[in-house]
């Protein structure tokens, strides 16, 4: 796991081929087509906030993205998680969630994690249910679902 740099934007913009993926993966506030920098741009910007990681082997290329962000005090939104289409069904979604977590609860406590999914992507739903998330029906809506996932215990910055 690592921070992004410029020739992971190439990478993960490759992986988004058209708007319909890219409103699914990131919501309404990228526009889609962008060149790598304008996502890098666009990412930064849409969410001041965001912690962005790179899971790789070693310094190699990308193989996962993700973000997080404190939407409130002791509450960290995980988004934008996507793995490199030729690396799918390897279990490297699953990993990418839990170091997403991990890096999201080294700076912070974190009593609380959300995500928002499509009903209709079985493969994430089963990694999130997985990982103790539950859906949060009056936050959620006929194609999203809102999941939250409450650690057994505070998990705490080290």
């Amino acid at each position: 796991m690592r921070a992004p740099v410029a020739a992971d934007y190439v990478t993960l913009a490759s992986w988004i081929p058209d708007a319909a993926s890219c409103l699914r993966w990131a919501g309404p506030k990228l526009s889609f087509p962008f060149t790598p920098a304008q996502l890098a741009e666009q990412l930064s910007s849409s969410a001041p906030n965001a912690h962005s990681i790179v899971m790789s082997l070693g310094h190699g290329e990308a193989l996962g993205f993700a973000q997080f962000w404190v939407r409130q005090a002791g509450t960290v939104h995980l988004g934008r998680i996507i793995v490199a289409p030729t690396a799918r069904g390897q279990g490297l979604g699953l990993a990418l969630c839990r170091l997403l977590m991990a890096e999201a609860s080294r700076s912070r406590p974190v009593q609380a994690f959300t995500l928002r999914v499509y009903r209709d992507n079985p493969a994430a739903l089963d990694i999130y249910t997985g990982l103790g998330f539950a859906v949060v029906p009056g936050l959620s809506d006929d194609k999203v679902l809102a999941m939250r996932m409450v650690p057994a215990a505070p998990l705490r910055g080290t």
